[in-house]
C-alpha cells in the first residue's frame, strides 16, 4: 500500500528537477513569465549571479566561476572522500523529493491512502503518512548509493541492514515536525553519518546493525539537516565547519549561501514551550525569569521565539545565537540530539542535556530520549550554572 501511494504521487525524477518542468505544476498553467523570478536563493538583487543548467560533478559550472559552489562541488573542493560525496549526492536528491512532497497541495489526502501506521513501542511516536513516505524516499536513496551498510530511522522499530560492504552508517529523523504540515509551518530532515565498525563485521547481522547505530556522537564523521520552509536549506558539516546550501529551483542545485557559519557567543533569544513553565524545575524557571528580565550575565532582556519545529528553531539559533531547548526527556539522542549537537559544535556552539555534553553520551538504545539544550556557548554555560534544569515531571502532553 505504501509503495503504491508513493508511486501515485509522481514524485519528480532527477531529470525533472528543473525550471522547464517543475514538480506538481499542471501543464495547463503558463509558467513562462515566472521562469526568471524569485525562485533563486540569489533573487534578492544583492548578488548578481547567472546560473545555467546543472553540470556534471567535477566540471566547471557558472556557480564555480562566480565564486559560488553547489554542495557537491564544495565537497570536492574541500577534499571530501569520494564515497561521502556520492552519499551526499543521493541524500540531496532525496531531500529535493521530500521538499516537493511537503509543498504539494495533495499531501492532505495521504492519510486516507495509507494504513498500518500504528507503532508497537512506547519509545516511538505514532508515525504519520508523510513520515512514512519520507522514510521510504530516503531508504531508497541510501540503497541506490551503495555506500550505506545500515540505516536507523526514528520511524522504524529497529535498524535496516542494507549492504555488507557499505562504508557508512546513517541515522535519521526523516521528517521532523510533520504534525505542523497542515498549518504550513516549517519541517525538516535530520541526518547523522558514521563509519561502519569493520571490527564487528563477524557478528550476526542484527547485533552488528544495532552496535553500528549506537555509536556515540563523538564518532560522527558528518551530519546535516534540511529545512523545508520559504526556502529549502541543507545545512551540513563534513567535520570542519558548518555550511548551509539553499536549493535553487531554477537549476535543482543546492548552492552555498552560508559558508562557515559561526554561532554568536551569546544571543538574545530563547526558544522553549513555556506553557509548561509550572512543570519545570526551579533552576530552569529561575534561568528563564532572569534572562527575560535582563538580570542575567547579558544585560539585555531576552525575547522568546518558539516554532515547535526542532529544525526551524535550531536553524534560527544557529544564525542568531541564543538557546533552543526541550527540557524534558522527549528528543532522541541518536536521531536528533547527536547530529544537531555535532553541527552546533562545528559552528562554535554547544549541545547539552542540561548537565553533560551531548556528544559524550553513550547511547544504550536506538530510541533513547533525553532533554536537549542547543545554542551559543555562553548561553549554554549560564543555563547549566542553574543546576536543576531538566524537567522530570511529564504529565503526558497531547501536543
Amino acid at each position: 500500500m505504501l509503495s503504491s501511494t508513493i508511486s501515485s504521487l509522481n514524485l519528480p525524477p532527477r531529470t525533472q528537477l528543473s525550471s522547464s518542468n517543475p514538480p506538481f505544476f499542471p501543464q495547463r498553467y503558463n509558467l513562462a513569465p515566472f521562469r526568471n523570478m524569485a525562485s533563486s536563493p540569489f533573487s534578492g538583487g544583492l548578488i548578481n549571479l547567472r546560473i545555467n543548467s546543472p553540470t556534471a560533478v567535477g566540471s566547471k559550472s557558472d556557480s564555480v566561476n562566480s565564486g559560488y559552489y553547489t554542495l557537491i562541488e564544495y565537497m570536492g573542493k574541500e577534499g571530501a572522500a569520494d564515497d561521502l560525496v556520492l552519499l551526499f549526492g543521493h541524500l540531496e536528491y532525496a531531500s529535493k523529493k521530500i521538499a516537493a512532497l511537503v509543498a504539494s497541495p495533495f499531501n492532505s489526502s495521504l492519510s486516507k491512502n495509507i494504513v498500518g501506521t500504528e507503532t508497537s513501542s512506547s519509545d516511538r511516536d505514532k508515525p504519520k503518512p508523510l513520515d512514512l513516505i519520507s522514510n521510504e524516499i530516503i531508504l531508497s536513496s541510501l540503497r541506490n548509493s551503495g555506500k550505506v551498510a545500515v540505516m536507523a530511522s526514528e520511524e522504524d522499530e529497529g535498524p535496516v541492514w542494507i549492504t555488507d560492504d557499505g562504508p557508512f552508517v546513517v541515522v535519521m529523523d526523516p521528517l521532523d515536525g510533520s504534525r505542523n504540515i497542515d498549518a504550513s509551518i516549517p519541517t525538516g530532515t535530520i541526518f547523522g553519518i558514521y563509519k561502519r565498525l569493520v571490527e564487528i563485521d563477524h557478528l550476526p547481522v542484527e547485533e552488528k546493525a544495532s552496535l553500528n547505530c549506537l555509536q556515540s556522537g563523538a564518532k560522527l564523521v558528518a551530519a546535516a539537516y534540511v529545512l523545508y520552509s520559504s526556502a529549502t536549506i541543507l545545512c551540513a558539516s563534513f567535520g570542519s565547519g558548518t555550511h548551509a546550501f539553499t536549493l535553487d529551483h531554477t537549476t535543482g542545485d543546492f548552492l552555498m549561501t552560508h559558508p562557515n557559519i559561526s554561532i554568536p557567543p551569546r544571543g538574545q533569544i530563547y526558544s522553549v514551550n513555556d506553557a509548561r513553565y509550572f512543570d519545570w524545575p526551579e533552576g530552569l524557571r529561575q534561568y528563564i525569569d532572569t534572562i527575560r528580565q535582563g538580570k542575567g550575565k547579558h544585560p539585555k532582556k531576552y525575547s522568546a521565539r518558539y516554532i515547535c519545529s526542532l529544525v526551524a528553531d535550531f536553524h534560527r539559533t544557529l544564525l542568531y545565537g541564543g538557546v533552543a531547548m526541550n527540557p524534558r526527556d522527549h528528543l532522541r539522542l541518536v536521531y536528533e540530539a547527536n547530529p544537531l549537537s555535532f553541527l552546533a559544535e562545528k559552528a562554535g556552539g554547544r549541545g547539552s542535556d542540561g548537565k553533560n555534553r551531548i556528544l559524550s553520551i553513550q547511547p544504550v538504545k536506538l530510541h533513547q530520549r533525553l532533554p536537549l539544550f542547543l545554542g551559543s556557548p555562553e548561553d549554554i554555560e549560564e543555563l547549566q550554572s542553574y543546576g536543576d534544569v531538566q524537567q522530570k515531571v511529564n504529565p503526558g502532553y497531547d501536543v
